[in-house]
């Protein structure tokens, strides 16, 4: 069964958005992260003379502007055409990594460490890694196929060489829903984390929800929808899955 998870602080965007305060600091909130003119000049520099040149110009110039944002970066990243970086100073990036065009690493929060990503490491296209409080970790060679996301508001953890196809999903949160007479969307959040173990293939359309641990080399079938833990070696299928 899945884990109920500790209760977090997750405001709506939407309430971040149209509170109280100047339009430039809530801009800084939510997307750059850090306070101050001196950040937020250098983050719209970077955006405005790189993120959407194409073609082997803008490659060169994100490959040389982008590891100014980020936390840390390694060598021979590349980021694809239209790649955003929210919170960038939280996102640390290893060797030979490759992401994707329109890739969205957003490591948004007020108290999480972010994104950590391994070497070796290929976020496809149109994929999202989104924090709201959360952290993500990509080990050494996992490859993230093309339109998944990873949501954490807690902590996702994935293992080394694992394989995520196309329109996978990992939800690493949920929402408190154990008062029936509140609106889902005024509900509190909370959060148990996923841990995805290494050498995992995660199928095409998979989603594997809050609280769940997959063990080493599981296979989750395309399209299951993932509610307890698998066990290392297994495989599960289905909606909801089952082990077989």
């Amino acid at each position: 069964m899945q884990n109920d998870g500790s209760k977090r602080d997750i405001p709506r965007a939407q309430d971040q958005l149209f509170a109280e305060g100047g339009a430039r600091a809530k801009y800084s909130s939510l997307i750059v992260g850090v306070p101050g003119w001196a950040a937020l000049i250098k983050y719209e520099l970077v955006v405005m003379l790189s993120q959407w040149v194409p073609g082997a110009l803008g490659l060169a110039l994100r490959k040389f502007l982008y590891p100014i944002l980020l936390g840390n970066c390694g060598r021979n990243v590349v980021f694809g055409q239209g790649v955003v970086l929210r919170h960038p100073h939280k996102i640390h990036i290893g060797d030979n990594v490759v992401i994707d065009d329109n890739c969205l690493l957003d490591a948004k929060g007020d108290v999480n460490q972010g994104i950590r990503i391994g070497n070796g490491v290929f976020v496809g296209r149109n994929s999202i890694l989104s924090c709201k409080n959360g952290d993500i970790t990509l080990a050494d060679g996992v490859n993230i196929g093309f339109n998944c996301e990873v949501f954490s508001a807690g902590t996702v953890t994935i293992g080394k060489d694992t394989l995520l196809a196309a329109y996978a999903y990992l939800i690493g949160g949920d929402h408190d829903f154990s008062d029936k007479t509140v609106a889902v969307n005024t509900q509190p959040r909370r959060a148990a984390g996923i841990t995805v173990g290494s050498g995992v293939w995660i199928g095409a359309g998979a989603k594997v929800l809050d609280g769940v641990q997959i063990g080493d080399r599981g296979i989750i079938g395309a399209g299951a929808v993932v509610r307890s833990s698998v066990p290392e070696g297994a495989t599960a299928v289905g909606v909801p899955a089952r082990l077989v």
